[in-house]
């Protein structure tokens, strides 16, 4: 019997490990065959062909239904944080002393917080600011107000140049201006690149010497946002659009609050002059990216759209959610992407940050009311205009630093340090004002000032002078008569449109 030989140990071993190893790769090749099935369900497969600026965003939304879908969300207004949220909320009601801040201006009759880029054109269609027109020719606005409301915008521009379509009233143009902030606003149709197609934003960096196609990625991914969330005016004097409110960003000596300043008190250029003390008022928009660029995130390299417009994922797919809304409605996927800390002393710590700004701020508000107040009063005892000077340019000034942080949306969190030193310096401002104001009152044997009553808003409306129900009345009217002719025509046109189905998808 020939004599059974035993294996060595280590070949053994060796077929234990070659197995493991055999098995462990077989295992790989199998998920990859699974993840590339899978990342084939997901892959771009395009089911309508887009123009270079197609409007209508449910279109859009056939090629990209998950980015849509949350886009569609914008329609959301049940967020509310301590200060505002996207609720739609009164703003002078809730501080009537901004009436008579913005006498003799559209946004001492009405001024809603802003809700979602959903709502944006059925907003401006309803505030009191852009009135009842009942022709194309009439109402306050000019058609320059529409640029940031709708794709439509860049496809009109397309047609007719930046001039063409911000000549005219803003009736002019309501039955083409239709669609709701969208795709085409910020999206190449053809590689998604992120674009700039409002031409103000280019210009602008064209006078501060730089060339805008030469930014990263990342900044594109503020930089599509800064077309609209920005400071700007309407410049009537340019040489090569006269007559024309010409969409302009004040950058030209930087983007902080003084240098636009300095480049409007050069320019002489004023939104208003004020009802009650006759200063030449700067109305500040929304300088949102010029403060966040002074902050700590941006100093730390993050865009808007790291906080805003987080990722998620849905069904194992990861994508950009287009539901953009403040970080504090979903903290665990925007600050706790670099914080440690809880959701608790997150929201703390910004409500902190607000807080501190506002009541800071508050205090600015009271002192510019009372200097309007006490310039009309020396008005009122015959002051001549070359005494009053420095008074108007001291209340200019001051109005222009509080209206600077109080218009920015989130720019107490943003950059709390700018935004305190900018209402400081309004502070000062405003209290040279009223020392120049007490002198020529006290001249005239005229002591304190009452401050007015500003408990409600119909008081302080009632305060300036503003005929509310004629002005409700018209714009209701406009709503019941001439939004449906919009409406009509819109369809009518967009109705005639092919859409261009892709064979196959």
């Amino acid at each position: 019997m020939e004599q059974h030989r035993k294996r060595a140990p280590w070949v053994n071993w060796a077929l234990f490990f070659g197995t493991m190893i055999l098995v462990f790769f077989l295992g790989l090749l199998a998920s990859s065959i699974t993840e590339r099935r899978a990342e084939n369900e997901y892959v771009y497969k395009p089911k309508v062909k887009l123009s270079e600026y197609e409007p209508r965003n449910e279109l859009w939304g056939e090629n990209f239904p998950r980015e849509y879908q949350s886009y569609l969300q914008t329609s959301d207004t049940t967020f509310r944080s301590k200060y505002l949220g996207n609720a739609p909320t009164d703003m002078l009601a809730e501080d009537p002393r901004l009436v008579v801040l913005w006498a003799g201006y559209g946004f001492s009759k009405d001024y809603m917080a802003p809700r979602g880029h959903f709502y944006a054109i059925t907003d401006i269609r309803n505030t009191l600011r852009t009135g009842g027109p009942m022709k194309p020719d009439e109402g306050p606005m000019p058609n320059t107000c529409w640029t940031c409301k709708s794709p439509d915008v860049p496809r009109l521009m397309e047609e007719m140049g930046p001039a063409g379509f911000y000549k005219g009233t803003w009736a002019s143009k309501g039955p083409e201006v239709v669609n709701y902030i969208g795709c085409a606003d910020c999206h190449d149709p053809k590689t998604l690149d992120l674009r700039i197609t409002r031409p103000a934003l280019t210009e602008a960096f064209a006078s501060m010497g730089r060339d805008i196609s030469q930014v990263t990625h990342q900044e594109m991914r503020s930089l599509a946002c800064a077309q609209c969330h920005v400071e700007y005016y309407f410049d009537k004097h340019r040489l090569d659009a006269p007559d024309i409110q010409y969409l302009t960003f004040p950058w030209r000596d930087g983007t902080s609050a003084e240098a636009m300043l300095a480049y409007y008190n050069e320019t002489g250029f004023a939104d208003f002059t004020h009802e009650l003390s006759k200063a030449p008022i700067l109305k500040a928009q929304h300088p949102d990216y010029e403060i966040f660029m002074t902050g700590i995130h941006a100093e730390r390299g993050l865009a808007c759209a790291d906080c805003h417009m987080p990722y998620v994922k849905e069904g194992g797919q990861k994508f950009t959610s287009h539901k953009m809304v403040s970080p504090l409605a979903n903290i665990q996927n925007t600050c706790q992407v670099c914080h440690r800390e809880s959701e608790e002393q997150l929201r703390e710590n910004v409500y902190q940050h607000q807080e501190k700004v506002k009541e800071i701020r508050d205090k600015l508000e009271i002192q510019l009311v009372s200097a309007h107040v006490e310039a009309k009063a020396a008005w009122d005892t015959g002051v001549q205009e070359k005494e009053m000077e420095p008074v108007l340019k001291h209340i200019r000034n001051a109005q222009w630093y509080w209206d600077f942080t109080a218009a920015s949306h989130g720019g107490s969190f943003h950059s709390p340090v700018e935004m305190a030193r900018v209402v400081g310096l309004g502070m000062d401002e405003a209290q040279q004002a009223r020392v120049l104001l007490a002198r020529l009152l006290a001249g005239r044997g005229i002591g304190e000032i009452a401050y007015p009553d500003l408990t409600t808003k119909a008081r302080a409306q009632e305060f300036i002078g503003l005929p509310m129900d004629k002005l409700k009345a018209e714009k209701s009217e406009f709503l019941r008569v001439i939004i449906p002719e919009w409406n009509k025509v819109a369809f009518s046109r967009e109705e005639e449109w092919a859409i261009d189905y892709i064979e196959g998808q």
